[in-house]
């Protein structure tokens, strides 16, 4: 079976064989089960990460709270701001499902790039996309009611309401699991 990194790479850009291999060898792909922490508040992030398969939640921890900021799903990845700035981390990763994660880290992804330099456009046109997902997100947050950010997360990601639990997308809508429930009740009623 054909590695789901390079599937992914494929479906961007043409890989030679040789690039292929080298690819391989600079992949590490680990396995994580549901409940696992990746990263944890105050620690510092030495890999960032590309979901093969299964669920990631980002999430502060806020007067004993959890808030969740950010789902990450099968063929995202996510560069944790403490990768970064090299500064500890201020929220919590943590697998909502069983997880395929590839890891990455400066050096692995500086040795990628000096052998198979066509990668590089491929990274700054990923980090973009992230960047504008990321902005799109934070704007509707801003902009729209919990009613309407629950509507466009049911459109866009369905999936996740049979993935993780409903407090968690309480808490990333910006609301309480009790009015999360009301508003599905309410909103079922006018379908």
């Amino acid at each position: 079976m054909e590695n789901p990194i390079i599937q992914f790479i494929s479906s961007y850009i043409e890989l030679t064989p040789q690039e292929i291999d080298i690819v391989n060898e600079q992949n590490q792909i680990k396995a994580f089960k549901k409940g696992t922490v990746l990263l944890t508040e105050g620690a510092y992030a030495k890999e960032c990460y590309f979901i093969l398969k299964g669920c990631v939640r980002s999430y502060y921890l806020i007067d004993g709270e959890e808030r969740t900021t950010e789902f990450y799903t099968e063929n995202q990845g996510i560069n944790p701001v403490s990768y970064l700035t090299k500064q500890p981390s201020e929220y919590y990763l943590a697998c909502e499902e069983d997880c395929e994660v590839a890891l990455s880290s400066a050096e692995r992804s500086r040795v990628l790039i000096e052998k198979v330099p066509k990668l590089e456009a491929l990274i700054m046109q990923m980090s973009s996309q992230l960047l504008v997902q990321n902005q799109v997100s934070f704007d509707s947050f801003k902009n729209l009611s919990p009613e309407m950010r629950y509507l466009k997360l049911l459109e866009t990601r369905p999936d996740l309401f049979n993935r993780v639990p409903l407090q968690h997308i309480a808490t990333y809508l910006g609301i309480t699991p009790v009015s999360l429930s009301r508003m599905r009740k309410r909103i079922k009623v006018k379908r």
